[in-house]
């Protein structure tokens, strides 16, 4: 899979810009604060319709400019045009100009695995930040997946409301309460499965990525679920041995939506114990591994975007990374400094330089 041209209409500070792109390696360049991080971050909105950083869709809208439009060539078995348009009241996509109706039918078109320095949060931060990463890797794979979460958001929407209907007022009946509970039990058993089957699949990978980054340590992800090894009869004991705590605090206290992750080295918790490299490291090892998932899954690469790629790791690690980018996968590099990268990368790659929102220099390195 590989996007041969990218087209961008008043996007972040891109007010115009018409560029094409290696099938394999570009490295784009400039300063701080110039657009690099806004280029890749357009080619993540094309394919997953939302932006890598914690941001609203309406901040991807150029200052005083009513719509931002991005447009992207994109080759797999065919060729295809695909667009997605930010307006303030929402988002619309299109294929080959046929408006999709349903975000959830769009995604999975375009596959991206994308590193960007934030991801250290997938390790650092909450249980929250590492279900996001968990839920957009899957849905790239599985548009069920997707559907079944978005069914579960809702259900457990509705039982949260319906807690606090209940604390409130103790004689409602709790029959409507069974129900949803029942529904979330088996949304969160598929739910459960396809993550649980999904870093079966990671831990198939990750170490081997590991180990040839940093040429020791073992490294493993733990899944962490309430549904782990539980069948649905339990799973309703469990749902009501904790109905007082659920009515007391108003929401829902167990289920998949509390899943999490844990990245052990040598048995180590990297969360609690590893340096800033070694999460590093963890997280790129985590992406490499996504992308061969999906080459599996829909026997096609993603697209790969490194944002910042070279930037607190040193020359060794760094030049072990580049060796594992497949030729197969095309890739996108992000840097300030261009001196830094060697030679070798620089062969048949395309570079490009940005400045505040233009692409002053596109050229090829051979």
């Amino acid at each position: 899979m590989e996007i041969k041209n990218l087209k961008l209409t008043n996007f972040r500070n891109y007010e115009k810009l018409d560029v094409t792109f290696n099938d394999h390696l570009n490295l784009i360049h400039g300063n701080n604060g110039m657009g690099k991080t806004n280029l890749v971050e357009a080619i993540c909105v094309l394919a997953l319709t939302r932006s890598f950083r914690p941001i609203m869709d309406k901040n991807l809208i150029m200052k005083e400019k009513n719509v931002a439009k991005i447009e992207g060539i994109v080759k797999k078995e065919y060729v295809n045009n695909y667009k997605v348009l930010i307006e303030p009241q929402g988002k619309k996509v299109k294929v080959d100009n046929n408006k999709i109706s349903k975000i959830s039918d769009y995604i999975s078109k375009i596959n991206v695995v994308i590193f960007n320095p934030e991801d250290l949060k997938i390790i650092k931060d909450t249980p929250s930040i590492r279900r996001k990463n968990i839920n957009i890797e899957i849905s790239q794979i599985s548009i069920t997946y997707l559907q079944n979460l978005n069914n579960y958001n809702k259900i457990l929407k509705q039982r949260n409301a319906y807690l606090k209907t209940m604390a409130i007022n103790s004689n409602t009946s709790t029959d409507y309460l069974d129900v949803l509970t029942n529904k979330l039990v088996e949304l969160g058993i598929k739910i459960y499965e396809e993550r649980r089957n999904y870093y079966i699949l990671i831990n198939k990978y990750i170490n081997n990525f590991y180990k040839k980054i940093t040429g020791f340590n073992n490294l493993e992800v733990r899944y962490i679920s309430d549904f782990d090894n539980k069948k649905d009869i339990e799973l309703l004991d469990l749902y009501k041995k904790n109905l007082k705590k659920d009515l007391f605090i108003g929401k829902t206290s167990v289920g998949v939506h509390h899943d999490d992750l844990e990245f052990y080295l040598d048995d180590m918790n990297l969360k609690v114990y590893g340096s800033e490299g070694q999460q590093k490291n963890a997280i790129i090892s985590l992406k490499l591994s996504e992308i061969e998932i999906i080459k599996e899954k829909k026997n096609d690469y993603p697209i790969l975007v490194l944002d910042d790629l070279f930037s607190e790791l040193d020359n060794i690690k760094i030049n072990n990374i580049i060796r594992l980018l497949n030729n197969d996968v095309q890739t996108f590099i992000t840097t300030t400094n261009i001196e830094n990268v060697s030679k070798s990368l620089l062969n048949n790659c395309k570079v490009i330089r940005v400045s505040d929102g233009k692409i002053e220099e596109d050229s090829t390195y051979e």
